[in-house]
């Protein structure tokens, strides 16, 4: 009898995993699926119309032929300018719970708030920054533009620098503290070199968010049809430029928001591939 109800167990639980593998399979070919579709749906249409143009000639008018120029020099000025302001705030937010207040309540709080920016809708941070930068200057600028990738950019960065310097051993500082070396010293010239693929990675991934946001810039940072550089001023970005020429009835301009869409996706694969690597480069070290 007891062997029957081994039996009897044994073969309902065979039965409940090769049902619950299926489903697994059915899951990941479904969404694998959805996702071969979009990415062939954005090849075909993306490459038809990459050329030498798109890169060296300006957003054109309607019946024209043009390029993305300006918009793709727009969008890398105002990530530049994201990276510049929120990864030295990251780091320093993301050093100090992993090596000063590591058990501290401050550091639980910064990490709630740290928690609930990296799921906060991008369009209302836009919103903010539309309130507190473009509503008191009177006009929309590529400054404004670049701090509200800044506040995208920061929680990435705080939550892969904490996460890189929480896994550093604990014997590397015990070792430096015994030479005599203070704590900002062990940081910068231990804890920093031990993390540095993981920290890096975390900056490549904060670019792969920001590269495809439109929401903020069209609150902030607006769009401009013409070359323009000057950051008190609208700036043309490319996410924002996709959007438009997608909703415009004009068949040039769509081609050219496909265009755009495959840029933009490619650089996202970059970033993403370049990270992989440079995790697994820390992981051999």
């Amino acid at each position: 009898m007891p062997d029957t109800i081994l039996a009897s167990r044994y073969s309902g639980r065979r039965r409940n995993n090769a049902v619950a593998t299926v489903l697994a399979f059915v899951a990941t070919a479904f969404g694998l699926g959805w996702l071969v579709l979009i990415l062939g749906s954005l090849l075909w249409q993306g490459f038809s119309g990459l050329s030498l143009a798109v890169f060296t000639e300006m957003t054109p008018p309607p019946g024209s032929s043009g390029g993305l120029l300006n918009p793709i020099v727009g969008s890398l000025i105002l990530t530049i300018l994201a990276v510049i302001i929120g990864t030295p705030i990251g780091i320093l937010a993301g050093t100090y719970m992993a090596e000063y207040g590591r058990y501290d309540r401050l550091s639980s709080v910064v990490r709630f708030i740290n928690d609930i920016l990296l799921s906060a809708p991008s369009i209302v941070v836009g919103l903010f920054i539309y309130e507190v930068m473009v509503a008191p200057m009177g006009h929309f600028s590529g400054w404004a533009g670049g701090v509200a990738l800044a506040v995208l950019v920061i929680p990435v960065v705080v939550r892969t620098t904490e996460d890189m310097l929480t896994l550093v051993p604990n014997a590397l500082r015990e070792a430096a503290t015994s030479i005599g070396l203070p704590r900002s010293l062990t940081i910068r010239r231990i804890c920093y070199r031990a993390a540095r693929a993981g920290m890096v990675t975390g900056v490549l991934l904060a670019v792969a968010r920001i590269s495809g946001e439109t929401a903020p810039l069209l609150f902030t940072s607006l769009n401009n049809q013409f070359w323009s550089n000057n950051l008190n001023a609208p700036i043309s970005s490319l996410p924002v430029v996709i959007f438009q020429f997608a909703l415009s009835p004009y068949h040039d301009w769509q081609a050219l928001a496909w265009t755009g869409a495959l840029i933009i996706t490619l650089t996202v694969l970059a970033l993403s591939i370049t990270a992989r690597a440079l995790v697994a480069t820390g992981k051999q070290s």
